[in-house]
């Protein structure tokens, strides 16, 4: 055979057999969320707390938090900005603005819910259940239509009560309904074992109330009195804080940030450096920013969805 015939001969034999091979792997690409800006990643805004809370925003996009062992709520503003706007602030937990721009707060050294206005005056707009000392207000969630407020109850000893166990009279943790004006509340739900996070649907037709003590987070529906009807169970995962951005997800905390879409689906878990995430808030002028408390630290996220409230 000559160098000619040799040459063809192997180049027929590569082309006979090429197919055989296997093809080169695809690259693969990136992963894009559907909810999280490109290339976001949590940013520090600061490490200077003892453990921090409640963030609720305010109709310009500002948003408020606690500190609560310090006993003050802090402001972060659009631009930005770090200031205290409350010293003495009744060991606020959770936050929420009513639709007068007062900020409503879970007072619990007293076990207390308050209304706070703008310039820091501070009215008690709750002090007991029939006479009974509450087992300290965690968080609330204000309806948008008529202005009813749902807090959660549960109960967690605090280095700075006298107490040492609830009033057995309550008859445990519950989630409480207070109608718009009105000077009592009503237990809205008594069957779970430790309610904490607690947010509702811009519609107002929808609240989510997680059960932190059991593990689980619970779907309702709001009666046209407020009254909670169709219990249905979302996810099998508690939460401390949660909120809801303006397609349906629902924000879960605790080991970060678990993300679920409406039918209860998880579709995002963003990390957070601290030993625990306690709630999170969207704020910004344009609603787009997820407001992260951790511990000792508060971050900001960029999103793709804006807040729902």
């Amino acid at each position: 055979m000559t160098n000619r015939s040799f040459l063809l001969a192997g180049v027929l034999s590569l082309t006979l057999f090429a197919p055989l091979l296997p093809a080169p792997a695809a690259a693969q690409a990136p992963t894009v969320s559907a909810i999280l800006a490109p290339e976001a990643t949590p940013r520090l805004v600061s490490r200077q707390f003892s453990f921090t809370e409640g963030p609720a925003i305010d109709k310009a996009g500002n948003v408020f938090f606690t500190d609560q062992p310090n006993n003050k709520i802090w402001k972060y503003s659009t631009d930005g900005q770090l200031s205290v706007f409350l010293e003495q602030a009744g060991r606020s937990n959770g936050l929420y603005f009513d639709r007068k721009g007062n900020l409503l707060a879970c007072a619990d050294e007293h076990n207390q819910l308050w209304s706070v206005t703008p310039d820091g005056k501070v009215t008690v707009l709750l002090k007991d259940v029939q006479g009974r000392i509450l087992n300290g207000p965690n968080d609330l969630w204000v309806q948008p239509k008529t202005g009813g407020l749902y807090f959660t109850d549960p109960y967690y000893q605090r280095p700075y009560w006298t107490r040492q166990q609830p009033d057995p009279a309550l008859g445990g943790q519950h989630v409480y309904y207070l109608p718009a004006g009105a000077i009592q509340p009503v237990v809205a739900d008594d069957k779970l074992q430790q309610p904490n996070g607690i947010i509702g649907t811009p519609d107002g037709k929808l609240l989510y109330v997680a059960d932190i003590g059991a593990n689980k987070t619970y779907r309702y529906q709001i009666g046209p009195n407020g009254q909670l009807k169709n219990r249905q169970l979302f996810v099998e995962q508690g939460s401390d804080g949660m909120t809801i951005d303006n397609q349906g997800n629902v924000y879960l905390t605790g080991n970060g940030v678990t993300v679920y879409n409406p039918a209860g689906q998880k579709i995002e878990q963003i990390a957070i450096p601290e030993k625990w995430t306690a709630n999170v808030c969207f704020g910004g002028k344009k609603r787009d920013v997820l407001f992260i408390t951790a511990s000792e630290a508060v971050y900001v996220l960029p999103m793709r969805v804006r807040g729902g409230q």
